[in-house]
């Protein structure tokens, strides 16, 4: 059976693709757009957004074509099978706050950071999470079926936070900066909302 098109998937990647090339090598609009832990708490950009909505215009900024092409690829795998489940409105949602979740993270973890964070990553790593809840295999139990979905829950936020955890290491070797706590904080919301966002969308089936 053929599924309905990802009309919302393919918005999000339309837009971000529109946004990289009509943005990319502009001076100052990284500062100006990017998220800043340090703003929340007195950091004063000249001419940047409001703090508030940085996390989302984070989201269409990226360093280059390897960053953005990475970044889309797993979009649209992970985002067109959630969207089979949640629907448009729905992966739109856990995408915007998936990045809030990131950003979100990343300050709980760097509030005095001035360094900008850009990138779709986090709200990816949201997408990638309800991909793990909603299409994961479980393994048999005998606990209490929702004391095994959240314990299932708890295993993949372990096993996403140690894979964050290795590609910092790894990235701090070779002087690459990637937001690790951004991505455990989108990856979590993923988790935490895809249940909810299913009962949302057949709240009235």
């Amino acid at each position: 059976m053929r599924t309905a098109p990802p009309r919302g998937t393919l918005a999000i990647v339309a837009v971000t693709v529109l946004a990289y090339f009509a943005t990319h090598g502009i001076a100052g609009v990284e500062a100006a757009a990017a998220f800043i832990p340090a703003r929340l708490g007195g950091f004063v950009v000249p001419g940047a957004l409001p703090a508030w909505l940085t996390p989302l215009s984070a989201t269409l900024l990226h360093g280059g074509l390897l960053h953005l092409g990475s970044n889309l690829l797993m979009l649209f795998f992970c985002g067109r099978q959630d969207e089979v489940a949640l629907g448009p409105a729905g992966t739109v949602i856990l995408y915007v706050a998936g990045a809030y979740a990131a950003a979100a993270a990343q300050f709980a973890v760097f509030p005095h950071s001035a360094v900008p964070m850009v990138g779709a990553s986090g709200a990816v790593s949201a997408l990638v999470g309800a991909y793990a809840v909603l299409y994961g295999k479980r393994q048999p139990s005998r606990l209490p079926r929702e004391a095994a979905r959240w314990l299932h829950v708890l295993w993949l936020a372990a096993a996403w936070i140690g894979l964050q955890l290795l590609v910092g290491i790894a990235s701090a070797t070779t002087g690459v900066a990637v937001a690790t706590a951004a991505h455990v904080g989108g990856f979590v919301a993923g988790l935490l909302l895809a249940r909810p966002l299913l009962r949302w969308r057949y709240r009235k089936a």
